[in-house]
């Protein structure tokens, strides 16, 4: 049963750098490329976006209601997000260290780009911002918190989790006391190593 779990595993990842390398291609195929780490466009797909731009006065002008009204309970959640981002850092800062963890590199979870994007006006740009950031966070929190359960708790539930995290799919069975006993020593190894 293992080692279909670890064929299984394998085969995601295989997935996973398929589906970058097919991103990596549409995005040449749209003409987006890298000068010395900064995005850049070419001039006459740059021209193009800058013309599909809707300004700032109409865009409000047609928001639906709705969408005005709730715009400040969606931005009122910046302030416990912010208050998570300072607790798990601190967390991660404090007792990884302790526990032989390597910490998770804030920059390779934290992507904030859309605001090269010229087809997008400053309202949209802020809300492409905040919602890198709480996304970003999440994997973010997410590689922490996986990290930890690697450490600590290494035993799969009883019931399905829905969007496990990447380490999970290793963990010990729920209820196999024995390969918990016997392995919990080598999940820490593998938490201190593989970080």
């Amino acid at each position: 049963m293992e080692t279909v779990i670890a064929e299984l595993t394998a085969k995601i990842r295989d997935l996973e750098a398929e589906l970058d390398t097919e991103m990596a291609k549409r995005r040449a195929e749209l003409r987006i490329g890298l000068e010395h780490g900064r995005i850049a466009f070419e001039k006459e797909l740059l021209r193009r976006h800058r013309e599909l731009k809707t300004a700032l006065a109409p865009y409000l002008w047609n928001a639906h209601p709705l969408v005005v009204l709730t715009a400040p309970v969606i931005y009122a959640l910046i302030v416990p997000f912010a208050l998570l981002d300072l607790c798990v850092s601190i967390y991660q800062m404090v007792c990884f260290p302790a526990y032989g963890i390597p910490k998770v590199k804030r920059a390779d979870y934290f992507v904030f780009d859309r605001h090269h994007l010229a087809y997008l006006n400053a309202l949209e740009k802020l809300n492409c911002a905040y919602c890198s950031y709480v996304n970003c966070l999440i994997a973010y929190v997410r590689e922490i918190a996986g990290r930890t359960e690697q450490y600590w708790c290494p035993i799969k539930h009883a019931r399905r989790v829905v969007g496990a995290h990447p380490l999970y799919a290793g963990f010990d069975d729920f209820g196999d006391a024995e390969a918990y006993r016997k392995r919990l020593a080598e999940f820490r190894e593998k938490a201190a190593k593989d970080g």
